[in-house]
């Protein structure tokens, strides 16, 4: 089941984005740390009712923001639509103890399938140029790679920008 997280869920969804970053850096995926995601930017995504969860058996194991708001990151990139009716990812995460089980998969559907009842021409995100299993993730779904962008606070490296067209 996918629904809207509710506030008082946010030490459990928090749990799964630390699990998320200790696995990916683990593997020499420095992509999230312990300053990001935060528990503001969850509180922030909860507020404006973006954040949603994926749960098994009452239990959650994975998160999405499905959201409406351009990053100002994100104007530079020569998009493939305009910039109008756009749905943005944002830190799409499973607990390390649930992935491999689709998940991630049912989630991303669930935006898309959300943008399209809603009017919306694409969805758009970013990923880390580091991390190549969310690259292949993403183009295996038919998303289109376009510029890069940085978030400095975050990392050295790139971030990579993906759209799929509705």
């Amino acid at each position: 089941m996918i629904r809207r997280a509710k506030i008082s869920e946010i030490d459990d969804i928090l749990e799964i984005t630390r699990a998320c970053a200790n696995y990916m850096m683990a593997k020499g995926i420095y992509q999230w740390n312990e300053h990001y995601p935060s528990k503001l930017h969850l509180e922030l995504d909860i507020e404006r009712n973006e954040l949603f969860v994926k749960t098994k058996n009452g239990s959650i194991v994975g998160a999405i923001v499905i959201s409406e708001h351009m990053d100002e990151e994100y104007f530079q990139v020569q998009w493939l639509t305009k910039n109008e009716k756009n749905i943005y990812i944002h830190r799409l995460c499973v607990h390390p103890k649930y992935q491999g089980e689709g998940h991630a998969q049912k989630m991303m559907s669930y935006a898309e399938d959300h943008a399209k009842k809603n009017g919306f021409v694409s969805v758009r995100l970013d990923t880390f140029s580091q991390n190549k299993r969310n690259q292949k993730f993403y183009e295996t779904r038919g998303y289109h790679r376009l510029g890069d962008v940085h978030f400095p606070k975050q990392s050295e490296y790139a971030f990579h920008c993906y759209e799929l067209v509705l």
